[in-house]
């Protein structure tokens, strides 16, 4: 049986895949005329397609079924990190996350931030290659690099939650997380969030929370924060 081969088509309308998709289906993968394939359009819907015409430099297709696909999950899960020192543990986070499933997630300037600069447009390409390779119908939003009291201060709907290491006590993120209602968690750097960021962030409606009794690394935290909202709001 022949391999179905994915792709990321954001404007389906265009009718040709991009310069890069080309390059794969052409040269790599070897497609021709009348070759079937899937475009995927990150909003929730499957198209089943054909190529009309391949060479090099451009691959026409015609769509010979859309198929609409259900939601996995409840709610909008947002997921919100301090990057980490090395970038390449940063970029395992969100492709485990999108393979997981969530719908947004965001990167922040922390007082103890070892990484104050990201490149967005390399991490939507990480997005993108994991939710092709999962087969996941929706695209998470990769944000731009924010400074946390930016992003802290602005309206979100649904629950809000801040994860850290300070004494104290707090419940455990599964236990206080409503089922099928928008979430969003912090994730603070290696160094934790500051008690100034904290008292900011509960100040704002944020609730402090627990992942466990493990000590994890940062992207670890997160992963896990992602699992358990995916958890908490998956339809069975």
């Amino acid at each position: 049986m022949k391999e179905e081969r994915y792709f990321y088509q954001p404007d389906i309308a265009l009718g040709e895949l991009t310069k890069e998709d080309t390059q794969h289906a052409v040269r790599v993968l070897r497609m021709t005329e009348g070759d079937e394939l899937w475009l995927m359009d990150g909003r929730g819907v499957f198209y089943r397609a054909e190529i009309a015409a391949a060479s090099n430099h451009k691959c026409a297709y015609r769509i010979l079924e859309t198929l609409p696909q259900e939601r996995a999950w409840r709610g909008h899960l947002h997921l919100a990190m301090a990057p980490t020192k090395l970038n390449d543990r940063t970029e395992w986070f969100a492709e485990k996350a999108t393979e997981i499933g969530m719908d947004e997630m965001s990167f922040l300037d922390c007082q103890y931030s070892e990484r104050r600069t990201l490149k967005t447009e390399r991490m939507d390409k990480i997005v993108i290659a994991a939710m092709k390779q999962s087969r996941k119908a929706w695209k998470p939003v990769v944000n731009e690099m924010q400074a946390f009291k930016q992003f802290v201060m602005q309206e979100r709907s649904g629950q809000k939650f801040i994860c850290h290491c300070h004494e104290g006590e707090r419940p455990y993120l599964l236990d206080v997380m409503e089922t099928g209602e928008d979430a969003t968690v912090l994730i603070g750097p290696e160094g934790d969030f500051s008690e100034e960021e904290v008292g900011l962030a509960e100040a704002q409606g944020y609730k402090a929370v627990s992942l466990g009794s493990s000590r994890l690394r940062t992207e670890t935290a997160a992963l896990v924060a992602v699992h358990l909202m995916n958890i908490k709001n998956h339809i069975i």
